[in-house]
């Protein structure tokens, strides 16, 4: 956590280990001789390739890397693909602790794809089917929910606004852009979306608005918040007996308030805000 801010839910501090140091390290153990020198034949490529990809991650150009079958024609992409699931992520294996350091980067292991699920593994930026020189790469190597995992999949993006945010090198950090509606049905549900503030460069708004899709997160946090509704119901039918919709207007924005002074972003925050607004919800809309 900052010291006198908000706890960090969407950016990470890169990893402190170099892509050299990152694939020497997994390919440390191979017994194999044929195998072993050809992957070491391809280090200057490996290292040149995460040079690249931190130079155009900075300036949102990930579209334009060319996709490779292999590595320099020497090293296959299943030879990749295995150094990192056999000697890189695996239990034991050589690479094991810089994936673990990794792993653990995200406080309190929020994944800071969706701010919200558990981390459970590291998601490739960039698949590493399709660029398999970044297999071991750490910055292109990012903490993650099964979940964003899974949605995301091989994804690679083909233009500048496909690019999602990469929790290393973007931060939304400060400014509030998630915000929510509330259905009036009966019980309430909340349609959560991205409202880019009028400063945001075009390109940052449309970013992060590809990134909310890709990843499903209006769905999965109007889930999350269907059952706060349920949850509430019970607190706030006591405050509307004794206070009438004022006092549950004042409760919902104390929680408001709360949420929103640990991560402006959440989808608690959104939802508080939004449910605190609604007139309809604190006249009895909280019931389930």
């Amino acid at each position: 956590m900052v010291a006198g801010g908000p706890e960090l839910m969407w950016t990470v501090v890169r990893p402190n280990v170099s892509a050299q140091n990152s694939f020497l390290t997994a390919i440390s153990r191979i017994t194999n001789n044929d195998l072993k020198n050809r992957m070491e034949s391809i280090e200057e490529t490996v290292v040149a390739a995460s040079e690249e990809f931190e130079n155009a991650v900075a300036v949102t150009a990930l579209h334009t890397l060319t996709e490779t079958d292999g590595v320099a024609k020497v090293v296959t992409t299943d030879e990749m693909v295995d150094l990192y699931d056999q000697r890189f992520a695996k239990e034991g294996s050589a690479g094991r602790s810089i994936y673990d350091a990794i792993r653990s980067a995200p406080r309190f292991a929020r994944c800071p794809l969706c701010g919200h699920g558990t981390v459970w593994t590291l998601d490739h930026h960039l698949p590493k089917r399709r660029f398999p020189a970044l297999s071991v790469s750490p910055i292109n190597l990012v903490p993650a929910c099964m979940e964003c995992n899974k949605f995301k999949l091989a994804a690679a993006p083909q233009t500048a606004a496909d690019e999602t945010i990469h929790p290393y090198f973007d931060n939304v950090e400060n400014d509030l852009w998630l915000k929510a509606n509330v259905i009036e049905v009966m019980p309430a549900a909340l349609r959560f979306y991205v409202d880019a503030p009028n400063d945001w460069p075009v390109l940052l708004s449309e970013r992060v608005r590809r990134h909310f899709e890709m990843l499903k997160l209006p769905y999965r946090y109007s889930v999350e918040a269907a059952r706060e509704i349920i949850n509430l119901e019970k607190v706030l039918a006591r405050l509307s007996d004794s206070g009438g919709p004022h006092e549950v207007r004042n409760h919902l924005n104390e929680m408001a308030q709360s949420y929103a002074s640990a991560r402006v972003n959440s989808w608690q925050t959104a939802m508080y805000a939004a449910l605190a607004e609604n007139v309809w919800f604190s006249e009895g809309g909280f019931a389930t």
